[in-house]
């Protein structure tokens, strides 16, 4: 493994029902990369007419969950009355904050059509300071994210900072998320702006800095390390990462905190149904007697 690369994580796919989820983060031996404490790749996946996703509603707290899809609709609702399509290259920013209650699933003109969905889910764990904020949910459409085009590459910057751009989305540490699209040949030179950072590669087949990486591959890069991408085919890839949170994150089911105090209080809370509502929904899933199972959506 070339010195620049500090690890590799080879996803393993695992099927929902008739798609696939891969799950990279948490790993063994690396919780984060910079706030990043949860990372799935969804689909891609076709539904045949009258089926789709259904995220009954469940709850967070210290942490926001970001959506960005490559394709699909998914809707979100959640316990502070938003409801909000989103679709492919737009971003999706709950803020869990001291709690919220969301749900996702699949709308009902895509589930009597039938429907294609390919997307990312991540957690990005939240600074200290702000575990208890007031929840709060931001869409921001493809539109508005910028982008950075070179020949045949064009990175759209999610949220953080990168390429001398910055995203509208609010964060609350500095992080890095970049959507990268590139065609066969093309090459990106990654610059060392932030401390964590990794490539996900979910589509195509790529080589950094000399190794091969191909659907499924995570490979972290040494603090500093320059980083060379060249595409052997065409390829969709995550660059991901920032600052590294101070402390460690406790992870139970839906839930991430710095304190173990904290997310008991969370468990008793949902077992007492004594977070939010989200209108329309009248599902309810009891508290699991065994935390982060397979992989399952946000």
């Amino acid at each position: 493994m070339p010195a620049t690369i500090e690890r590799v994580i080879e996803s393993q796919a695992h099927d929902l029902g008739g798609f696939e989820v891969r799950r990279l983060l948490p790993a063994a031996g690396r919780q984060m990369v910079g706030p990043f404490i949860f990372f799935d790749h969804i689909g891609p996946a076709q539904f045949a007419p009258g089926r789709g996703i259904d995220v009954r509603p469940h709850p967070h707290i210290g942490l926001a969950t970001v959506t960005y899809l490559f394709e699909g609709e998914i809707v979100h609702r959640d316990s502070l009355e938003f409801v909000q399509s989103i679709r492919p290259g737009d971003v999706n920013w709950m803020t869990a904050g001291r709690g919220i209650v969301h749900s996702e699933r699949t709308g009902d003109a895509l589930r009597r059509s039938g429907s294609r969905v390919h997307g990312i889910q991540t957690w990005v764990a939240l600074p200290r300071s702000a575990e208890e904020t007031e929840p709060a949910f931001f869409h921001h459409p493809a539109a508005s994210l910028p982008e950075v085009r070179s020949p045949g590459v064009v990175a759209r910057v999610i949220a953080g900072t990168a390429l001398g751009e910055q995203s509208p989305v609010k964060v609350f540490s500095p992080m890095l998320y970049v959507d990268l699209d590139m065609s066969a040949d093309a090459t990106f030179e990654l610059a060392d702006e932030h401390q964590d950072r990794a490539v996900y590669v979910a589509a195509g087949h790529i080589e950094l800095n000399g190794q091969r990486f191909t659907v499924g591959a995570m490979p972290f890069l040494e603090p500093a390390a320059t980083a060379r991408i060249r595409a052997l085919a065409d390829a969709r890839l995550l660059l991901l990462g920032g600052s590294p949170l101070e402390g460690r994150r406790y992870i139970w089911w839906n839930f991430v905190s710095s304190s173990r105090e904290r997310m008991e209080q969370a468990k008793n809370d949902w077992v007492q149904q004594r977070f939010g509502k989200v209108p329309g929904e009248t599902e309810f899933i009891p508290l699991p007697q065994k935390p982060m199972p397979t992989p399952t959506l946000l």
